[in-house]
């Protein structure tokens, strides 16, 4: 008799999301993104972090101030994208702990993926999530909220 209690798609590519955001070295906010094609195959991961050659050494985390992150960061998804390096990601699901701003709606949209699965809606209410909101919307990109009956999975690597 086979396991009954392996995860499913939905939390197996999420679960790769939040892995790829343990990568992120910002102090305050770690994303991850997942892109899957329509035969669950990742496709490329992502996480928010600066560009490479662009040392998080020298470049600023603060969030306030003249000099802040904000000018410097890729965000997640567009790090997923971009990692993605020209394949086709017509028809791809986008897998994302956080939900999109305004500029990675743009890159999602020009990209071809057709569905959005986030895991929090954090800025709900900025005029960010608004904007990105409605060209999802507008675009006809599914976004649709992660739900799962699990709270958690665990990686154990002292498994024997």
């Amino acid at each position: 008799m086979k396991r009954n209690d392996y995860i499913s798609w939905d939390e197996y590519f999420m679960g790769v999301a939040l892995l790829a955001s343990k990568r992120s070295k910002d102090p305050n906010t770690q994303v991850g993104a997942c892109i899957v094609d329509s035969n669950n195959i990742i496709l490329s991961t992502g996480y928010n972090g600066f560009p490479y050659g662009c040392s998080d050494d020298v470049y600023p985390w603060n969030r306030e101030g003249g000099d802040t992150k904000y000018n410097y960061v890729v965000h997640a998804e567009l790090n997923a994208i971009l990692n993605a390096r020209g394949k086709n990601l017509k028809g791809a699901k986008l897998y994302v702990d956080l939900f999109p701003c305004n500029e990675c709606a743009k890159a999602i949209i020009q990209s071809g993926i057709s569905e959005v699965v986030y895991l929090y809606d954090k800025y709900a209410d900025s005029a960010q999530t608004i904007a990105s909101k409605r060209m999802l919307s507008s675009a006809n990109i599914v976004c649709r909220q992660f739900k799962s009956e699990k709270d958690e999975i665990i990686l154990d690597f002292n498994r024997k």
